[in-house]
C-alpha cells in the first residue's frame, strides 16, 4: 500500500470514529457494554474475546485505521471490566501487529513476498515459527498486566 493510499485510510478511519463519537453510538456502546458483562461474566473472558477480535482486525485492516475505528468501540468495555487503559492500548498493538502477520490474509506477508520476490506459500511457512513466538507473547502482555503496567506512576 502506497504512501497516499494510508493517508486516505487514516483520514477515512479518523472521520467514521468522529462519526461514531457524535452520532447515537455511545447508546450502542452501553447496549455491548451490559450484553458484555452479562455474557462473558469475567475480565478474562473478556481478555479472550478481545484477542480474537483483534487478530481478526488485525489480518483486515491497516493498524492506524483499525485503531482510529475500534479503539472507541471497545475502550468503554475494557474500562467496564477494569482493565487499564495502557494495558489495553498495548493489547491492542501487539494483537494487530500480530494480525499483521497472520495468514492467509496478513499484509507484512504480501509486503514480504512482493519485496523478496518469493512465493507466498514460503513466506508464509518462513514466518510460523516467528508468528507462534509473537502469539506467546501477546498472551503473556494480556494476562500478566503488571509486566505493561509495572513501571507507570500511579
Amino acid at each position: 500500500m502506497n504512501h497516499d493510499a494510508r493517508w486516505i485510510l487514516a483520514a477515512l478511519a479518523t472521520v467514521l470514529a468522529s462519526s461514531l463519537a457524535h452520532s447515537q453510538s455511545t447508546q450502542r456502546v452501553n447496549v455491548a457494554n451490559d450484553w458484555s458483562q452479562a455474557n462473558l461474566g469475567s475480565r478474562w473472558a473478556f481478555l479472550i474475546v478481545l484477542n480474537l477480535l483483534l487478530l481478526v482486525v488485525g489480518c483486515l485492516m491497516d493498524i492506524f485505521s483499525a485503531i482510529a475505528v475500534v479503539v472507541p468501540l471497545i475502550a468503554p468495555l475494557g474500562m467496564a471490566f477494569g482493565v487499564d487503559p495502557v494495558h489495553l492500548g498495548i493489547i491492542f498493538i501487539a494483537n494487530l501487529e500480530l494480525g499483521f502477520l497472520t495468514p492467509p490474509v496478513g499484509v507484512n506477508l504480501f509486503l514480504a513476498s512482493y519485496r523478496f520476490e518469493k512465493p507466498m506459500t514460503e513466506v508464509t511457512r518462513a514466518v510460523l515459527p516467528f508468528l507462534a513466538i509473537l502469539a506467546v507473547g501477546v498472551l503473556v502482555i494480556t494476562y500478566v498486566p503488571w509486566l505493561t503496567t509495572v513501571f507507570l506512576d500511579r
